[in-house]
């Protein structure tokens, strides 16, 4: 019922894209070239931004959401009864703390790179980048002392999170301007998220060259010339977890 598809990296003109591309996977449930494209197939009338992701019934040909925190509720249990894998990552008796370390996270981290990135004032940009820093620094002082944001369970949190560091020595430190430190500087958080990248099912959700040819290339007032630059600063090919992780992984939530 339910169709999820890989959209180009590029969004110029049109915006998203299913355009032929290494690792794109094309919309063969409608065939269609454009993202936008199936917001009309959902509603004719549609004259809104076309967003990622979203979440397609292809039996009733229409979106089912477009917003990331509902789709990841949504997988966490809506599938349970046929055949979606074990797990619960949005358990009842840690809902408060996951929430509020979504909220902070949301604010300072996720949307604050997009905020510092986009600004157009000095005083905008400090207003996102300040923030978005400390959180850094108070994440980095709570992973010191656990292998997750709960402690010893993975849980929504920590998925929410690691979608902006992922990206961050990557793209946002030099196209967002997110320049006080670079993750690599956090021994706590750029551990941590080479452990995330390493556990089973993440690291193949990672295309470090659509992620930074989709800023670099789509972004023209932020990156004129549309050159990517070279290097990747964070090493993920370093060991997942080292022995002060290992460690930490022992340490109750």
């Amino acid at each position: 019922m339910i169709s999820v598809s890989s959209v180009h990296w590029l969004m110029l003109e049109h915006g998203w894209t299913f355009a032929k591309g290494p690792g794109v996977i094309p919309d063969d449930i409608n065939g269609v070239d454009y993202l936008y494209q199936l917001y009309q197939l959902a509603d004719p009338q549609y004259t809104g931004r076309a967003t990622v992701p979203i979440l397609w019934d292809k039996q009733r040909r229409t979106v089912v959401s477009n917003e990331s925190s509902e789709i990841i509720r949504m997988f966490n249990s809506a599938f349970d009864q046929v055949g979606a894998l074990e797990g619960d990552y949005y358990p009842a008796a840690h809902r408060d703390v996951i929430d509020e370390l979504n909220q902070l996270v949301y604010e300072a981290v996720n949307n604050g790179v997009y905020r510092a990135g986009f600004a157009t004032s000095k005083a905008a940009y400090e207003e996102a980048v300040i923030p978005l820093f400390s959180a850094l620094d108070w994440l980095e002082l709570r992973l010191s002392s656990r292998r997750f944001l709960l402690g010893d369970r993975f849980s929504e949190a920590d998925i929410r999170l690691f979608t902006t560091l992922v990206r961050f020595d990557a793209v946002y430190v030099d196209h967002f301007k997110c320049n006080l430190k670079r993750l690599a500087d956090y021994p706590h958080l750029s551990g941590y998220l080479r452990d995330l990248f390493h556990m089973e099912g993440i690291k193949q959700t990672v295309d470090f060259e659509h992620i930074r040819r989709h800023y670099y290339e789509s972004h023209r007032t932020l990156n004129p010339s549309g050159i990517v630059p070279d290097g990747l600063p964070l090493d993920f090919t370093r060991a997942p977890a080292d022995s002060s992780r290992i460690e930490l992984s022992r340490v109750p939530g």
